[in-house]
């Protein structure tokens, strides 16, 4: 009969916490993982919409806000998580002012080991803040360890994924960064030297490839090209060639593509005219 009774009681003061503090649990983490969720699909809505723009401006702009949505959730989802884990703890009537004191002796601690973190933050944040790069740009950035070139994938306040034109996807902590090289915006410059042998004229190959200039202008390149191309002169006189530089202004991240244009069409048309191209 008394293991009865302990057992009813037991039951009873059961019922009676969970109507007291399991709610309230339930109601916190509840909340906790809806505003998980919604900041995850913000940035997954801001990302996907970028990809599908074609105005470059409107592009920028939500660009920018997609990499910075997207760095404030890491931070915005610990703070969450943080606060709803002592929200659980105090509904056990856990004493949370030794832990809270304990937490902040280990973070003075782990302050003095972790000037990295602390470095790489700041680095992340004057990012952010002077708009360096942002999501789907094309960076070239200086490290310690080398050169990492290739489309920016994520960016948080601690490290920078870039994915390199290899497939190879590099985490790079901010505060290694010491130069970073943003080639999607503004302009770029695409550069060709053209090499024709010693005792070609150079006025009749510049009339040739003025001619052919207009007509990839008007098709093959009308839409990377921002001006030009031309033909600046003669850059420099190697031992078996004379070395003509042309160059071009195109949209951010094709010069590239230029480049393998112009190198093909020169080729074949002062092939066709008889030109004397030498090798290089």
């Amino acid at each position: 009969m008394a293991t009865v009774t302990a057992a009813v009681a037991l039951e009873i003061l059961a019922s009676r916490w969970l109507s007291s503090h399991g709610v309230a649990i339930a109601i916190t983490i509840a909340v906790a993982v809806a505003l998980s969720v919604a900041a995850r699909l913000i940035v997954r809505r801001l990302v996907h919409k970028v990809a599908s723009l074609d105005d470059p401006a409107a592009e920028s702009g939500l660009r920018r806000t997609a990499t910075v949505t997207h760095t404030l959730t890491s931070a915005f989802l610990a703070a969450i998580w943080v606060i709803a884990i002592l929200i659980v703890l105090g509904e056990f009537d856990l004493n949370l002012a030794p832990l809270i004191a304990g937490a902040g002796i280990v973070g003075v601690a782990l302050g003095f080991g972790a000037q990295s973190l602390v470095r790489d933050g700041l680095s992340g944040f004057f990012i952010l803040l002077e708009n360096q790069f942002g999501l789907g740009d094309t960076v070239e950035v200086s490290t310690p360890a080398g050169t990492v070139s290739g489309r920016v994938e994520t960016l948080t306040l601690r490290v920078t994924s870039i994915r390199q034109y290899d497939g190879t996807l590099s985490y790079v902590p901010n505060g290694n960064i010491q130069v970073a090289a943003n080639k999607s915006r503004g302009w770029a410059r695409a550069i060709v030297d053209v090499r024709v042998a010693y005792g070609e004229d150079v006025e009749h190959i510049r009339a040739i490839l003025g001619g052919l200039f207009d007509d990839l202008r008007e098709r093959e390149l009308k839409g990377p090209l921002r001006s030009g191309p031309e033909v600046l002169g003669v850059q420099t006189l190697a031992a078996d060639a004379l070395v003509l530089r042309v160059i071009a202004d195109a949209a951010p991240g094709s010069s590239a593509e230029v480049e393998r244009v112009l190198r093909e069409r020169i080729a074949a048309r002062l092939t066709a005219e008889g030109v004397r191209v030498a090798p290089g």
